[in-house]
């Protein structure tokens, strides 16, 4: 069994929904499986100091929004509806779900999760999307933001490298790791 973590944190899992799981949906995220199989070996290291999101459509968008769901219209459905459902594998884990309609998971309920001077840990889908979102609006409130690279997937593996190449560029505020070396900081 992996030992909890010794630096405070909250494992955020990031959108681990049927949405971007079906390889029959238009938001498949083709790695998604990788990105799951990191999010399982980070678990037990975070005990209860998970949270996983889930993106939602808006009741009614507005403003820019209006044009990315005239886009993608088949993603109007209801908080209800199952592609908005984490898969089964988290759903059973998800003790602690925080929802949102914008991309970035980066609201008032993970901000009290976090802390002031908190560490989040993201992993999960998308990289150049809800992650990156999430880690650019955490890090501007100040929290030390480590990226899981290799429990997190894009919408394809170009966007996946580019945008870790990016979050690089945040450093100290956002450091890029790998689930070995993070998991390395909870040995003596």
């Amino acid at each position: 069994m992996t030992p909890a973590l010794s630096a405070p944190g909250l494992l955020a899992v990031i959108d681990m929904q049927r949405v971007f799981a079906d390889p029959a949906s238009p938001w498949a995220t083709p790695r998604f499986a990788d990105a799951a199989a990191g999010v399982r070996r980070l678990l037990p290291a975070f005990g209860g100091r998970v949270a996983f999101t889930r993106f939602l459509a808006p009741g009614k968008p507005t403003g820019a929004w209006r044009a990315y769901y005239a886009r993608w219209p088949f993603a109007l459905q209801p908080r209800e509806a199952e592609l908005w459902e984490l898969t089964d594998e988290f759903a059973a884990r998800a003790g602690h779900v925080v929802e949102a309609t914008t991309f970035s998971k980066w609201t008032p309920e993970l901000v009290e999760r976090v802390g002031p001077d908190g560490r989040l840990v993201l992993a999960g889908v998308s990289t150049d999307c809800c992650v990156l979102s999430t880690a650019l609006a955490a890090a501007d409130a100040g929290a030390e933001v480590l990226v899981v690279a290799d429990a997190c997937a894009g919408a394809d593996d170009d966007s996946h490298i580019k945008t870790l190449q990016v979050l690089d560029l945040y450093r100290p505020l956002i450091r890029v790791t790998t689930i070995d070396d993070l998991l390395a900081e909870a040995r003596p």
